[in-house]
């Protein structure tokens, strides 16, 4: 019966350890995906920010163009 024990034992020390690790891995997981939903926040934000950075060059520059063929327009007009 020695023997037995022993291997019971050694089992019971593998499954203790696996369980462990499995814990190790779960933390990790969860810190990772903190992680991952900071960076998707700073990501939104940074995008929200060029977004208006564009509007804010396309729209007078889409002015200034049809200012211009308007101009050009009533010029040839008259």
């Amino acid at each position: 019966m020695n023997g037995l024990e022993e291997r019971v034992a050694k089992i019971e020390g593998a499954v203790s350890q696996m369980n462990e690790r499995l814990n190790h891995l779960g933390n990790e997981i969860t810190g990772l995906r903190g992680e991952m939903r900071d960076m998707e926040k700073s990501l939104r934000a940074e995008i929200r920010s060029n977004f208006k950075w564009m509007l804010g060059i396309l729209i007078p520059m889409w002015v200034t163009i049809i200012g211009t063929f308007v101009g050009l327009f009533l010029t040839l007009v008259k």
